[in-house]
């Protein structure tokens, strides 16, 4: 149990985090402004993304919110279910709940997710932090699963 409780203080936190930084940008950063963070690394913007990853699919909320719901209820089934697997399959997880409940708040509460980093070095795709949650989560879980299934276990 006391497992579960900390985990579950790692979403709180985690989403919270997210939503602190997507606060100050949409506070302190006009919307579409850039400003240089890390020079020639990471700037910082202000962007509404009314779609999903990349923008693709604009001003689809409800879709994005129905999707979320079903993902996020999926990862905290899986969760719950391997809660004393392997701690990258935990973490894997943790990521993905969290990272989906932070866009999500943004989807229900706005409207749209904001999105603030902007790689200077290379032409991708603005992000948040709960993206970047995402990205990690996925990452990690999928390794923790090819681990496994290499174990044969």
């Amino acid at each position: 149990m006391k497992k579960r409780g900390l985990v579950a203080g790692v979403i709180a936190i985690l989403i919270v985090l997210d939503q602190l930084v997507k606060s100050y940008v949409v506070q302190n950063i006009a919307l579409g402004e850039i400003k240089s963070w890390i020079p020639n690394l990471v700037s910082l913007t202000y962007l509404q993304n009314r779609g999903a990853a990349f923008s693709i699919l604009q001003d689809q909320q409800l879709l994005f919110a129905v999707i979320t719901l079903v993902v996020v209820v999926g990862a905290i089934w899986y969760l719950h279910k391997h809660m004393e697997d392997s701690f990258w399959m935990v973490l894997g997880l943790t990521l993905i709940i969290a990272g989906g409940l932070g866009n999500f708040i943004d989807r229900i509460s706005q409207g749209f997710v904001v999105d603030m980093f902007h790689l200077d070095f290379i032409n991708f795709a603005i992000f948040n932090v709960a993206d970047s949650y995402l990205t990690v989560g996925v990452v990690v879980l999928l390794l923790a699963m090819l681990k496994e299934e290499m174990n044969g276990n």
